[in-house]
């Protein structure tokens, strides 16, 4: 029953990606993504270059000119690599940022039915998606002495696919029945909804493809919703 939710949901997702609205919001998020990747390498590029001096004198090997080019290249490598594990944070600021748009474009196709959902105040949702990010990253931090034994893996995508499941569930439940109903929901349904989570968390370290999973994962949540229900 889980699995045949989890993956019906995520086929028509991918079928809606014809649909103007939702490539709309794809479009933005992606770019959004980039950008903020981009605005971190090169912080994190230049700002090494300009702390580090133009010429620094080795014991034995004497003055090295070039060092700070070199170090500000490994930097660049070095926050490539790095990106893997933060597309984790970035996909949870999406929550605040696109979640709505992405539930609207989905249930206007799907669900028209059910009419628009209620929108949760702007402040309300940074707040949320503040509070989150909070959390997944004192988790991770707790988690990281684990990370570097052999169940790091499991307990990587575990932890991660665990707090996106819940946080990207909650927040588009509470869109439709409000953050109590929306907690019993995901107690009752934990075991495929946490299963959901994993599958987003492992796409997410993909370089490339983790720029699509947030909003991608927001429909197939938005449809996973509304079929537990």
């Amino acid at each position: 029953m889980g699995g045949a939710v989890i993956f019906t949901a995520f086929a028509d997702t991918l079928g809606q990606l014809g649909d103007p609205r939702f490539r709309g919001v794809l479009i933005k998020g992606v770019g959004l993504t980039i950008g903020l990747l981009f605005a971190l390498y090169a912080l994190v590029f230049f700002g090494t270059g300009w702390l580090l001096p133009d010429v620094i004198t080795l014991p034995w090997i004497g003055e090295i000119g070039f060092a700070n080019t070199l170090v500000s290249w490994g930097s660049l490598i070095l926050m490539v690599l790095l990106s893997v594990f933060l597309m984790i944070p970035v996909a949870s600021a999406f929550t605040g940022l696109f979640l709505d748009e992405v539930a609207d474009a989905v249930e206007a196709r799907h669900y028209p039915e059910l009419g628009p959902a209620p929108q949760v105040g702007l402040a309300d949702n940074l707040r949320e998606t503040l509070k989150f990010l909070g959390i997944l990253i004192l988790a991770n931090l707790a988690a990281l002495l684990f990370y570097f034994t052999p169940f790091a893996p499991f307990l990587f995508y575990g932890l991660n696919g665990f707090l996106l499941a819940r946080e990207y569930f909650r927040m588009i439940a509470v869109r439709r029945l409000g953050r109590r109903e929306a907690g019993v929901l995901f107690r009752r349904h934990l075991i495929p909804i946490w299963g959901a989570g994993v599958l987003m968390a492992l796409p997410l370290t993909i370089p490339i493809m983790n720029l699509v999973v947030p909003i991608l994962g927001a429909a197939t949540f938005t449809h996973i919703f509304h079929r537990l229900r």
